[in-house]
């Protein structure tokens, strides 16, 4: 979907929600804060629930309304927040390299962004990642969902924490998705996101 689609889905109010993906919630709720970066961030419901708890956020998204309700939100919630209007595949946000301990990246997949989504979680760090999936019946590559086990191939290097595919825990999505959440392996023993 295009980017000026995506900001009239947010101007109709679709798509705006208040509550972090579950996943999120779950694996992050409870991490000691650190600096994250939401891609594809959206109005910024996963960047705000991270501020929330202490982390310093980073927030991406390509659609100008989206990075305007998330700034609003931040205001009024008194969050800090950096929120950049980025198109991803344009590649007009570099990731830097080792420089996070928790990237989330939730209902958006770019094959060709994954390899510096990796590059840029430290050791020790967490990533986040739900994609939506290829229907059974798709025969040629889709360049917006993933093959089923796709997303688990980019991460077999790391430690896997949870690794689903299935109906969406979302009633807003309708397409299956596939969810991971792992860990970068730390050579020197320390891990940069404990719980608390």
């Amino acid at each position: 979907m295009s980017i000026q689609k995506w900001n009239d889905r947010y101007r109709a109010g679709e798509q705006v929600f208040r509550d972090p993906a579950p996943l999120v919630e779950k694996f992050a709720g409870n991490l000691a804060p650190g600096v994250a970066l939401d891609l594809a961030c959206g109005p910024g419901r996963n960047a705000l629930f991270l501020a929330a708890r202490g982390w310093e956020v980073t927030a991406v998204d390509g659609s100008p309304i989206a990075i305007d309700l998330l700034r609003e939100r931040a205001r009024s919630e008194n969050l800090s927040s950096e929120a950049r209007i980025a198109d991803l595949e344009r590649a007009e946000f570099e990731i830097a390299p080792a420089s996070y301990d928790l990237i989330c990246s939730c209902y958006y997949f770019q094959r060709d962004l994954i390899p510096a989504l990796k590059n840029g979680v430290k050791p020790g760090g967490l990533a986040i990642v739900i994609v939506h999936l290829m229907d059974s019946g798709e025969i040629q590559p889709n360049p917006y969902r993933a093959r089923a086990g796709e997303l688990r191939e980019y991460f077999s290097d790391w430690t896997v924490l949870h690794d689903y595919e299935g109906q969406p825990h979302e009633s807003c999505h309708a397409h299956q998705v596939a969810e991971l959440v792992a860990r970068k392996p730390d050579l020197s023993g320390r891990s940069n996101t404990r719980s608390d």
